[in-house]
């Protein structure tokens, strides 16, 4: 078997435990720069692919006729043409690697970083000044969750050790849930009526896309943050540098956005109150080492003729 690691542009997985697993049964290749030519992949049996990075349409199954498994790293499929999949016979793996706090730890590195001016601070330091801004604290202050998975669970436990007062939405969230958490159930308008941060942690789906909208926006406290470390389009981009624009939110801290890279004239990137990250949530040390685990799982999985976890057309919802 030959297998390729595609878009490895962090040079992150060839000392993974999972990449040397694979080696004892497979010819691995590890593709650092963006791959050229699908010629280049014309003679492997599985390709690893690192989360959305590459679009695997139907010209890219076409082009491989020797394309047996692809291992998806990430949770979602949606830049996988999955019908083109199923006609050549390829199967795609699930290899989501599991639960992952990175995306839990920028929360707070972006809460922080907006409520304290850390940002703007240093900037105006290095340019030679000396302010001495009054900022805000975390203890205290009522944060909101929303989205109460693995990531919005490990946000509120982290809340509690800053001794913030936790609320939290989720679609199927009940009250005993939050509470295992440290956090208490509300629905979604009343969290933002009362939150001084709110977070989004809620998954990508076409119920998610445009949740927190200009009426939404509307209901939240005057001076409040938003931190979304999830996905730009679960907030109406629009209605949220409105809201910024007009002091209605006191501050952003943003990781995910509508078009990525953002672009050069967005607004949100001339905003003073905002911070902004390029899509830090995941990509770590911990993350790859999970991702190449992952992928081995599946492809021995697949090797030995046993189930392989798969993404399939019926939940590929994006």
């Amino acid at each position: 078997m030959r297998v390729a690691f595609i878009d490895d542009i962090h040079h992150a997985y060839e000392e993974t435990q999972g990449v040397q697993r694979i080696r004892e049964f497979a010819d691995v290749v590890i593709f650092r720069d963006p791959v050229k030519s699908l010629s280049e992949l014309q003679d492997f049996d599985a390709i690893v692919a690192t989360r959305e990075r590459t679009h695997l349409t139907a010209e890219f199954f076409n082009s491989l006729p020797k394309l047996r498994i692809v291992a998806q790293t990430g949770n979602h499929a949606y830049h996988v043409d999955l019908n083109a999949a199923e006609e050549r016979g390829v199967l795609i793996g699930k290899a989501t690697g599991g639960f992952c706090g990175a995306a839990g730890e920028l929360t707070f590195g972006l809460m922080m970083a907006v409520m304290r001016q850390i940002s703007q601070v240093d900037h105006a330091i290095k340019n030679g000044k000396w302010p001495t801004p009054m900022t805000r604290v975390l203890r205290g202050k009522t944060l909101g969750v929303v989205g109460f998975g693995n990531i919005g669970q490990y946000v509120a436990r982290i809340a509690n050790a800053f001794g913030m007062n936790v609320v939290a939405w989720g679609s199927r969230l009940t009250d005993e849930g939050a509470e295992q958490a440290g956090a208490r159930r509300l629905e979604l308008d009343e969290l933002l009526r009362h939150s001084d941060v709110i977070s989004i942690h809620a998954t990508l789906t076409p119920q998610s896309r445009g949740l927190i909208d200009a009426r939404r926006l509307a209901l939240c406290k005057p001076g409040a943050y938003l931190i979304n470390t999830a996905r730009g389009p679960i907030v109406n981009e629009k209605a949220l540098v409105e809201a910024l624009s007009n002091g209605k939110l006191a501050g952003a801290g943003l990781d995910v956005f509508d078009v990525e890279p953002l672009p050069v004239d967005h607004p949100l990137r001339s905003l003073s109150n905002v911070v902004t990250t390029s899509h830090l949530g995941w990509p770590t040390d911990e993350m790859y080492e999970q991702f190449a685990n992952a992928a081995a799982d599946v492809l021995i999985a697949y090797r030995e003729n046993a189930e392989v976890p798969q993404f399939s057309l019926k939940a590929n919802l994006h």
